[in-house]
């Protein structure tokens, strides 16, 4: 009894998870809009020769790293199609930054909206998409990459003011 009764207690602190167990979508309508950020970061791991191929562009598949940082973007953008329980958000920014090391690379995906609910997903699936398409991009080449460390590094949630416009008296986010 002690251990449904713990289980019960653990559902409903899953926001995703209704009484009866189902998956649900978090009802985030009365929640107040706020500027959200998420970082989140990954690496992959490449042979030498394939970060100078990289680095001289000689990958038969184009730039790496260019591609890479469209689909990062692309695929934050499309996160609610991909994860079914995500909330569609106009996100104000996408940004993927790559860093090379002696061992491979590091992604960083910063994703930025003004919303109800927080990007984390839209980041982490950014970075995801991006590290997926280096390892699409160089597979011919590198069979022994690996993508590694993915993870949310950052999450914040700011308060947005509101200026009411006194000939219209409706409110305005500034």
């Amino acid at each position: 009894m002690r251990d449904q009764n713990d289980k019960m207690e653990k559902m409903k602190r899953l926001s995703h998870i209704s009484s009866d167990g189902r998956a649900q979508m978090v009802d985030v309508s009365a929640k107040p809009v706020s500027k959200r950020r998420a970082v989140a970061t990954g690496k992959i791991r490449l042979q030498r020769e394939t970060l100078d191929l990289i680095r001289k562009d000689q990958i038969a598949k184009g730039n790496v790293f260019a591609t890479a940082r469209i689909a990062g973007i692309q695929a934050a953008k499309q996160t609610a199609n991909l994860i079914p329980l995500c909330h569609v958000l106009p996100l104000g920014e996408v940004k993927i930054d790559i860093v090379t090391s002696n061992k491979g690379a590091q992604v960083k995906c910063a994703a930025q909206t003004v919303g109800q609910t927080g990007v984390e997903m839209e980041a982490l699936v950014g970075v995801t998409a991006a590290l997926l398409t280096i390892y699409d991009m160089c597979k011919a080449v590198d069979r022994q990459m690996q993508i590694y460390d993915v993870c949310l590094i950052e999450k914040t949630k700011r308060p947005v003011a509101v200026v009411y416009d006194r000939q219209s008296r409706k409110p305005q986010r500034s």
